[in-house]
């Protein structure tokens, strides 16, 4: 009878600890990606977060710099392992260990880095990938879980997986939400799994991205102020895509047995420019309604007044090396620019009324490449189609905020962004005789002409050779490990 009653405390309390988390205040984060040539220095990043009084920040790997820059912050972190990582954290106890050791206990402790969460993967699941990584997730999560305990953070630090919300689907309404049929089984295991270790089901909404894909998807739909097409499910009435895409996961959870997991946002946002419905007052238009949604703790009509546990909106700066696969959009996510400017007054309810610059930017000079107005432009095809093949020039294209400056005015932008590119070599700004380098800023209206910023970090390419090398190095002493211990 006592060990009956034990169970059945520990179960009470089990659930009143799964209703607590479920009733925390939503926090607003942000995403803080690093795809970039032009990098902020990670203590500027840190402290522009600061100054913003934001509190959490998910990262997509472990960057020493930025764990470094992180260390006595009182920042809540979420690290990343990038999903080509997974097969050997799945396969190796030893490799997980280390990938503990290295990423996360070496910036713990007293005056460290407050790493609350291990990001295992990111949208492992997603339709495109084809099942590569399906069977490794579990088998990595629970390596790295047992590693976490080993070192006596596994109450502390948790794991979760972002998952993408095409993990899930509905024929036509929220409450018939579903997991995808081949992913059903796997769910399961893994929101046990995360039940079990406290850890939230963590989701990515793009309700733009539903807009940009769909012609017939109504536009206002995809905003907070109410929509002239609401989703009628039953009793409940749906004026937001956020809400519907969120209780469409409701109901899938609720289908396998898990209806009261919490639920933090691992990104959502809007992007600036790059495609018709991408612009200023649209980004701040749906950041500003999220924030103000969410922070009201309002709920959704499958969870009135049970805001999610966390949103980390993407993202904090802009990536212009980023790939444009999906569209050109894809490096104007930001709420800054590149260089930590505002883009527009976004009130994050932490205090600030409006978003604060970044102080102490190591700009390179204020100098510019543009196109010599005494030589023949009819030349320049191939030297700027060299310009934009590496530099960034997504915003002259249509639904860009350089669209419309001219022949002239597109040279000298593709001219400059390859010439800030290459750090003001003046050799890349001479395109055989085209270019020439000026000091009066040639941005146009909304069109700026950037600056670069000095840093010594690597570009895009240099950052994904440096990941090659420490893959392989990863391999190489797990390798020695194993050997050693035969």
């Amino acid at each position: 009878m006592a060990a009956l009653r034990s169970v059945k405390i520990l179960f009470c309390w089990g659930f009143l600890l799964q209703r607590w988390l479920l009733l925390v205040d939503s926090a607003i984060g942000v995403n803080w990606g690093t795809v970039s040539s032009h990098r902020l220095p990670p203590p500027v990043v840190v402290d522009l977060l600061k100054a913003n009084k934001i509190g959490k920040v998910k990262l997509f790997g472990t960057d020493p710099d930025v764990l470094r820059a992180l260390r006595g912050s009182g920042i809540e972190v979420m690290v990343g392992i990038p999903n080509e990582l997974l097969g050997v954290l799945a396969s190796s106890a030893a490799a997980s260990d280390l990938w503990v050791s290295q990423n996360v206990t070496r910036y713990m402790g007293k005056g460290g880095a407050d790493i609350r969460y291990i990001a295992v993967g990111n949208e492992p699941f997603l339709t495109s990938y084809q099942g590569q990584y399906q069977s490794l997730v579990l088998p990595a999560m629970l390596n790295i879980q047992q590693s976490l305990a080993r070192v006596n953070l596994a109450g502390y630090t948790k794991v979760v997986v972002p998952c993408n919300a095409d993990a899930y689907q509905s024929v036509s309404v929220p409450s018939q939400g579903m997991f995808r049929p081949e992913l059903t089984q796997i769910m399961t295991q893994l929101v046990s799994f995360l039940n079990s270790n406290g850890s939230p089901f963590v989701v990515n909404i793009y309700p733009f991205l539903s807009l940009y894909q769909s012609a017939d998807f109504p536009q206002d739909y995809a905003f907070f102020e109410g929509s002239s097409h609401p989703v009628v499910d039953g009793q409940n009435v749906y004026s937001n895509a956020f809400d519907g895409n969120y209780d469409t996961l409701v109901a899938a959870l609720s289908k396998i047995g898990y209806g009261q997991m919490p639920i933090a946002i691992g990104e959502v946002g809007w992007p600036t420019e790059g495609a018709s419905c991408a612009n200023l007052t649209a980004a701040w238009t749906f950041n500003q309604g999220l924030v103000n949604h969410v922070l009201s703790n309002k709920g959704t009509p499958l969870r009135p007044g049970i805001p999610p546990v966390d949103v980390y909106i993407f993202s904090l700066l802009d990536e212009e090396q980023k790939s444009t696969l999906p569209g050109n959009f894809e490096r104007h996510w930001g709420i800054y620019s590149f260089d930590g400017q505002a883009k527009y007054n976004l009130n994050l309810g932490s205090g600030n009324a409006l978003l604060k610059n970044a102080k102490n930017v190591p700009y390179l000079p204020s100098r510019w490449c543009v196109i010599n107005p005494q030589q023949d432009p009819t030349a320049v095809t191939n030297h700027m189609k060299l310009a934009c093949s590496v530099a960034d020039c997504t915003t002259l294209y249509y639904g860009g905020s350089c669209n419309a400056i001219g022949d002239k005015g597109n040279i000298s932008y593709a001219f400059n962004s390859y010439y800030q590119l290459q750090k003001q070599d003046s050799r890349s700004c001479n395109f055989d005789g085209l270019g020439m380098i000026t000091f009066l800023d040639p941005s146009v209206n909304e069109c700026r002409f950037l600056v670069g910023i000095s840093d010594s970090s690597c570009s895009c390419v240099g950052c994904g050779v440096f990941c090659a090398l420490w893959i392989m190095a990863f391999w190489v002493v797990i390798y020695l490990r194993i050997m050693n211990s035969l």
